[in-house]
This record gives C-alpha cells, structure tokens and sequence, in this order.
C-alpha cells in the first residue's frame, strides 16, 4: 500500500510516522518552500487522547525523548483584573501536559520522506484492480500515484476544495493576537496569572508557560542523537481574543495588544514589549465544520481540513492526532489482511466525522466565554 500526505501540520506528520511504523509506504507533500518556511512554535496542551495519539504513532524507542520535552501545565483558575488583583474563578483549572507545536513537529519529521514546495492542483481518481487509485497533481513537480490520498492541509485545503467544496471555512469574526516571551525571572514571578484569565476593557489576555522538563536539544542528544530539536527555551504563552467587532488596525501584533492594555500592570506591558516580533502574530478565528459526507473513494480528510477548531477549545491539535492514529489503525488492518481499504477509510470517516463536528461545537461554545467584556 502506498499513501499519500497532503500537509506537514501536526496532523498528517502523526499519521506518516505511524503508517512507517506498520511498514506502509507513505510519503508527505507540502506546499510550503521550505520546511522551516513560517514561524509553528506556540505551545499547545496535549489531552490524554491526544498523547495517547502521539504514543501509539511513535516509534516507541522515542517515547523517553518526548516525555522528556515536554511540559507540566498549571493553571490558577482565576479571574483576574488588569492590576492582577483576583475578581472571580473560572471553576475547574485546566491541568495537564504542554509541548512546544515546533518541538514537536520536529520531532515527527525525522525520518519522513517530506517533499515542499508541492503545491496541489488536482487529483484524478484511476480505475484499478481490486479498488480504485488516485494520482495526485503539483504545480511544480510530478504527479504522486498512490492507493489512498489523504488532505491534512489545514483550513485552506487544497484537498478539501475538491473532495468536498460545499465544506468551507466559517469566519467566526473573533481576532486572536498571540505571542511568546522568553521566561525571566521577572516573569516566572507571575505564575498566579498563568492558566488565569485577565479580563478588562472588554477584552480576554490569556497567559500559559511553557517550561520544558530537559532542553530539547540537550534531550535529543541524551536520548535519541539521530532527532535534531531546535534549540528553544522556556517561554510565556501570552494570547489576546478581541470581540468580534475588534478591528486590528493594519498593526503590528505586539502592537495590537499594546494599545489595548494601557494602564495594565507593569508587567503584563512588559511581558508584551519584550516578546519576539517573529514569533507573533494576528489571526482570524475560522472553524470548518463537517458537512454531508462526500462520495467514498481513495481521498480523505484529516484534522484542520475537515474540522478546524477555535483555539478556545483547546482540542484542535489533539483531535488531529487522534485522526492520525484512527487511521493508521485502520489501514494497518488492511496490511494485515483483516480488511479492505474501501471498509477501512469507510469506518475511519465514520468515526472521525462525529467526534470533529464534537469538537468543533465545543469549541465554539467555549468562544463567547473568552470573548466576554469581563466589565
């Protein structure tokens, strides 16, 4: 069996690892130039689910080194106001483990057969012996034949355009500004206000650490040397939500949060002004929310493509993960005899189409919470 990636997200770098592991060909496409090409490094918290995910995708003699790298999470539970002074609790803190989104990515492309600067403009579905083929079709380089194509190529999908164009992304006309700051001294002081919410002015600032149990590199050269990590530090999360009527202004991202915290606690500003321009950045909040199930063949879905979460929910990339190792699950069993690929990508649509449009909608309920004024 041969496979198809389209995007080297979190998502489809999960699933070719685990096809490599269960000896299926698999080989990854990404449009991008270069796989360093734009900034990936924000800290992300992994559910059980999702680390379950990873675990079982991962050659297991990497498990140490990414127990290794990651991150306690703890979170205060608290409201809190612009001077820091607590004004409410948000109920149950959100506890469990982070990782650095490009620590990992690193991490799942070892090994990998990664082509960029692939850019998909097509596919055509081929008669073949036993169940149907698909070749797929590049701007700039050769067609890929393969027997199952799979499109985890984000919110944009090139894949999801064709496969399912009535499926498209929502603009939620939420404004999501974030940012990472190196953790000082002076902001480890602040540890009160990681997992808190500060609410003021009508406005959300979100702050969560990420402190790496070893250094990436040091834990790459103690436990696996053949995985480069990047060398990275730990850092402050820091994240604004604007409501839906926040207009950005053609500003900067730390300037962007700037102007709207005026008068806010000396080290909340400072948090901000010292923050890597490089490592910021605005966003729009756009959700795809599965639709009608399309016509079954040698394409599917995965991840952002067919389930693009708000950022409140905090499950965007477990879910992905979780997609990643469904899959392979399920196409392991047609390696192994137990059943055929048509049945196989048929359950995994199944179960995955229902537990995304889940996720979604807990997202977006989770939205208007930390967009509220907080006045």
């Amino acid at each position: 069996m041969r496979v198809a990636v389209i995007g080297a997200g979190l998502g489809g770098l999960c699933l070719a690892q685990g096809l490599r592991g269960a000896g299926i060909q698999t080989e990854v496409y990404e449009r991008d130039p270069a796989i360093a090409g734009r900034f990936q490094g924000y800290r992300l918290m992994l559910s059980p689910i999702g680390l379950e995910a990873l675990h079982r995708c991962l050659p297991r003699r990497w498990h140490a080194l990414l127990d290794a790298v990651v991150g306690d999470a703890t979170a205060s539970g608290l409201v809190l106001d612009p001077q820091l002074n607590q004004v409410g609790e948000l109920g149950t803190a959100r506890t469990g483990i982070v990782v650095d989104r490009d620590v990992l990515r690193h991490l799942l492309l070892t090994g990998l057969t990664v082509h960029t600067g692939a850019a998909l403009t097509g596919y055509d579905v081929l008669d073949g012996a036993g169940h149907d083929r698909v070749e797929a079709r590049f701007a700039e380089r050769a067609p890929a034949a393969a027997d199952l194509l799979v499109g985890a190529d984000g919110v944009n999908s090139a894949v999801r355009g064709l496969l399912s164009p009535h499926t498209t992304p929502t603009d939620t006309g939420v404004r999501f500004v974030i940012g990472r700051t190196p953790l000082t001294d002076r902001f480890a002081g602040m540890s009160r206000a990681f997992g808190a919410k500060i609410v003021g002015n009508g406005l959300s600032l979100l702050l969560g650490a990420m402190r790496f149990r070893v250094p990436p590199q040091e834990a790459a050269a103690a436990l696996a040397p053949e995985v480069t990590l990047p060398d990275v530090g730990d850092y402050v999360r820091w994240a604004m939500i604007l409501p839906p009527d926040g207009s950005l202004d053609d500003m900067a991202p730390q300037d962007a949060v700037l102007s709207r915290i005026r008068g806010w606690h000396p080290d909340l500003q400072a948090l901000v002004e010292q923050g890597d321009p490089d490592n910021s950045t605005l966003l729009s909040i756009r959700v795809v929310e599965p639709r009608e199930r399309w016509a079954p063949g040698p394409v599917t879905l995965l991840g952002d493509a067919v389930h693009a979460t708000s950022p409140t929910g905090g499950n965007g990339a477990n879910t992905a993960l979780r997609d990643a190792d469904l899959l392979r699950a399920c196409l392991t069993a047609v390696t192994e005899g137990s059943r055929d690929l048509d049945a196989a990508v048929d359950d995994y649509e199944r179960q995955m189409l229902t537990y995304g449009a889940d996720a979604v909608r807990r997202s977006l309920e989770m939205l208007p919470t930390y967009s509220a004024s907080g006045s």
